[in-house]
């Protein structure tokens, strides 16, 4: 409301400041939240917002063309429910259906924190050639301090969402291109490659912890790993996944009967509606909160 009531003069202000390189990031203000887990959220001025959203639609304009089409984190047209849902169809493509396969299963250890700042500023610099425009983004990625001196990006910012695919494109380009693998997908630091052979998922699993840490400075320890039969079930973005079902994770399901009401059941139904819950319906529309209309 501040920098509305004085729009004009703000804007202005803040064009000035970037046409003649005196642009400065204002501190941020921290809070948390607990969903799941707690999570650190990194709140940035208005007036940088303002930036940030400029700055994400120029990046967004340069690198979707080269982002693969099996990345869905913070992408138009993308999301956690597309990404299940190629999951799913790379399952019954890779033959799961008919005979026993395996998923290898990974994440990044502490992803945003761990993003080396000088990493990512090089991998941007090589497609930035607009020397403003580049000082613009150093401004931002060096503005986060607080995981470490060059560590980081922060959970908050619109920036960090295109930013975390920039910095995760070389990994999705070597299991792509290099490890050949056909059937991988990715949500965020969330990933999963589906084949036949277990051996052959541990060799891609091995191949990725090294380039990870030599190339990415990034961790993927072997305890955030897995290598499952698809039979089995596979937590995948808080459904587990099985050849012929999709079911919500027990974690999510306990959640639901937790804080389920009248006022947010359309909303839980809609997360319902992208796996085999019909028995669950009825079991929540049976609880005592629902029984008197």
């Amino acid at each position: 409301m501040d920098f509305e009531l004085h729009l004009e003069d703000n804007l202005f202000g803040l064009y000035d400041d970037l046409r003649n390189f005196d642009y400065k990031h204002s501190s941020y203000k921290h809070f948390q939240v607990f969903d799941n887990k707690k999570r650190d959220i990194y709140k940035a001025e208005v007036r940088d917002r303002v930036v940030h959203q400029i700055i994400y639609d120029y990046l967004s304009s340069l690198y979707e063309p080269e982002f693969i089409s099996d990345s869905y984190s913070s992408r138009i047209g993308k999301g956690q429910y597309k990404a299940l849902n190629t999951f799913r169809y790379f399952v019954k493509l890779g033959g799961c259906n008919y005979r026993s396969c395996f998923v290898l299963k990974c994440d990044v250890r502490k992803y945003f924190d761990s993003i080396d700042q000088n990493i990512l500023l090089n991998l941007v610099k090589e497609k930035i050639i607009c020397e403003k425009t580049f000082a613009i983004i150093k401004e931002i990625i060096s503005s986060y301090v607080f995981s470490g001196f060059g560590k980081g990006i922060p959970l908050g910012n619109i920036t960090s969402q295109i930013f975390a695919n920039i910095y995760l494109s070389n990994l999705d380009n070597y299991v792509k291109k290099e490890l050949k693998c056909r059937f991988y997908v990715r949500y965020n630091d969330d990933f999963v490659i589906v084949s036949e052979s277990k051996k052959k998922l541990e060799e891609i699993r091995s191949k990725m912890i090294i380039f990870g840490r030599e190339k990415l400075s990034l961790d993927i320890p072997l305890s955030k790993t897995c290598i499952r039969k698809i039979d089995w079930g596979i937590d995948f973005l808080g459904f587990t996944v099985l050849p012929k079902a999709v079911l919500l994770r027990n974690k999510t399901k306990n959640k639901m009967y937790a804080n389920v009401n009248w006022q947010n059941i359309h909303s839980y139904f809609g997360i319902l509606k992208h796996c085999n819950s019909h028995n669950l319906k009825r079991k929540i529309l049976s609880m005592d909160k629902f029984s008197e209309i």
